[in-house]
């Protein structure tokens, strides 16, 4: 599945809105449109979501190919602006757009053409880069995961979420394809239900097993034995491994140190955020109340009912048996050694 694919001078993303009914793509053209697309989450995944940005650099830079230089500086300003506005967590979205941003100051002081053009060389970089890391993440996290693994996952953080291969569910396809038996539990993931729409849907694709289960029933399976390892993704990484991810998360990691199940997350270093002292500091992003009142235009809600509706919590480093990257795994993460992988 290409989660985001460069066609014909337009970026298209499979629409995950409409995911598991139908693969719908939204393309983009601008750098608006593509904040719009973050935003209402047709694209979703903090690797996707840098990678969806840079593109959305690159659009805005083809776009004023042809103005002038000071025209072109301004509307990249405001297309970096309406980016970095988009979603507020995830940081592979703050590190592409810097990425980008070096770009633009290295190449000055090109012509405008000449600066689109190495932005979207860049573009194209980011997300090959983000495929070859998530495919050596799943080689590292593949030897943690033992013939027979019960594997509970939260959320989506399969191809779906990245450019390609994913980092949780690329850690469970590796493991599957160096010959591992591994079965999954997935956790639908309210309110958006990621897990119930995005992971049941891609594992499916592929083969492997998994099971859906309501958010609720994790801590109950674990009491029963019924679940050998915990493996999640991540929107960010705080300088001392304290860990954001998918509202939820931080539960199933309190249930797995109760019932001594290693809790894995996978990865890469570009969600490590090393000026984030710890997850305190995280921000945190607060939907809108129409995704816990109702989905898909049904709601069973009261009109009016007061809604809380955070996106992410906060997991701490003490309750992380090992943060699993590209440049290996790091069991026990602390400050030491997240700054040690950072070299």
């Amino acid at each position: 599945m290409e989660t985001l694919r460069w066609r014909n001078g337009r970026l298209e993303l499979v629409d995950q809105r409409a995911l598991p009914a139908r693969v719908e793509f939204v393309a983009c053209a601008t750098a608006d449109e593509t904040a719009r697309a973050i935003r209402d989450m047709a694209v979703r995944g903090a690797p996707a979501i840098g990678c969806a940005a840079a593109y959305g650099i690159a659009l805005e830079a083809a776009r004023l190919r042809g103005a002038t230089p000071g025209e072109f500086a301004a509307g990249l300003r405001r297309a970096f602006d309406a980016l970095a506005a988009s979603r507020p967590t995830a940081v592979n979205l703050f590190w592409a757009l810097e990425r980008m941003q070096a770009v633009v100051t290295a190449a000055a002081p090109a012509r405008p053409a000449d600066i689109a053009a190495r932005l979207l060389d860049e573009a194209h970089r980011i997300t090959s880069e983000d495929v070859a890391a998530n495919r050596a993440m799943g080689g590292h996290g593949a030897a943690l995961l033992a013939d027979g693994m019960r594997v509970l996952t939260h959320c989506n953080a399969g191809a779906l979420a990245t450019a390609g291969h994913g980092t949780a569910l690329g850690v469970i396809r590796s493991a599957v394809a160096a010959g591992k038996r591994v079965s999954v539990i997935a956790g639908e993931t309210r309110p958006f239900l990621q897990g119930a729409r995005l992971t049941a849907w891609e594992l499916s694709r592929d083969g492997i097993p998994v099971t859906l289960i309501a958010d609720s029933v994790s801590g109950h399976l674990m009491s029963r034995g019924e679940i050998d390892a915990v493996i999640v993704g991540a929107d960010r990484v705080a300088a001392n491994g304290d860990v954001a991810n998918k509202i939820g998360t931080y539960m199933i990691a309190v249930l797995a140190r109760r019932h001594r199940i290693p809790f894995y997350v996978a990865a890469p270093l570009s969600t490590i955020d090393p000026r984030i002292a710890s997850g305190e500091a995280i921000p945190i992003e607060e939907r809108g109340a129409a995704e816990v009142r109702g989905h898909a235009g049904i709601e069973w809600a009261p009109a009016g009912v007061a809604v809380r509706n955070p996106a992410f919590d906060v997991t701490p480093a003490e309750l992380v048996t090992a943060l699993i990257t590209e440049k290996g795994v790091v069991r026990e993460p602390d400050r030491g050694k997240i700054a040690a992988l950072l070299g």
